[in-house]
């Protein structure tokens, strides 16, 4: 499904379900230490029910799953769906997946003692998606948003891939990342109040094809609108760029980890 957002990509639309096989095989990429982090902090553990909003393709509950915790995804796009659940499966995980928009939810109240939104909440009409949490947390329930990006800054690799995105989509707008510090906040002080807020470096090791499959599967290049013959053009310039570069080498991304408490 298309989405449009006026603050991102010029408002250009751009479907994730268009890049769902290269999503599966390439952004699965956050190491353990990142899993490990949410665990620390009491969430998707034995006993809990946890719903991981714009699950994509299962990556959140797929890679907690060894922690105990009953899992529901939920993903506008049919695609990423259909690929969740085909990991899901190979991998012999008993995880619920449904298509349905954050919008769009409807569990009773009370269902959930986790949610969970990992690249993703920046999509969601808050207005409407922060309500709707709030009901169907249980008491004290928590709502954790979870970003990770790569730093351009940091990395000439990353910073020359971005490059060649801008150079084919120059709307996208999901380059030129800095590290944001979280610090706690009373935001949004009438729903949630902050148990956590947690800003961290991520050590990621890509070889080249893995890194041209990530950068292919972002929402500048893969899930957006550009036609096909002007993708395979980014895709030989990019795969000739990489080959300038070693076979295999670390980029250094940024996480933050904002811990909300159900008031």
């Amino acid at each position: 499904m298309e989405i449009i957002k006026n603050d991102i990509d010029g408002g250009k639309g751009f479907d994730w379900g268009r890049t769902s096989e290269d999503y599966a095989k390439f952004r699965d990429i956050y190491p353990e230490a990142f899993y490990e982090k949410l665990v620390k902090l009491g969430l998707c553990t034995k006993n809990q029910k946890v719903l991981d909003l714009g699950t994509g393709t299962g990556v959140l509950p797929r890679n907690l799953y060894q922690y105990g915790a009953d899992f529901t995804g939920a993903d506008i796009a049919e695609n990423q769906i259909a690929q969740a659940r085909q990991l899901s499966k190979e991998a012999a995980m008993n995880i619920e997946y449904i298509v349905a928009s954050a919008e769009d939810l409807a569990f009773p109240d009370g269902s959930f003692d986790v949610v969970t939104a990992c690249q993703c909440f920046m999509y969601f009409d808050k207005a409407i998606v922060l309500p709707k949490i709030h009901k169907i947390l249980k008491d004290g329930g928590h709502f954790c948003i979870l970003f990770v990006a790569w730093l351009p800054d940091e990395s000439e690799i990353a910073k020359g891939s971005e490059e060649l995105v801008l150079k084919y989509n120059p709307a996208w707008t999901g380059g030129g990342m800095q590290r944001y510090i979280l610090g706690k906040s009373d935001w949004p002080k009438d729903l949630y109040e902050c148990d956590n807020a947690e800003t961290f470096d991520l050590q990621v090791t890509f070889t080249r094809e893995t890194w041209h499959g990530r950068m292919k599967a972002c929402r500048g290049i893969g899930a957006s609108t550009l036609p096909a013959e002007e993708i395979a053009q980014w895709e030989k310039e990019h795969i000739q760029y990489l080959s300038t570069v070693p076979e295999t080498f670390d980029i250094i991304h940024y996480a933050s980890v904002l811990n909300l408490r159900k008031k």
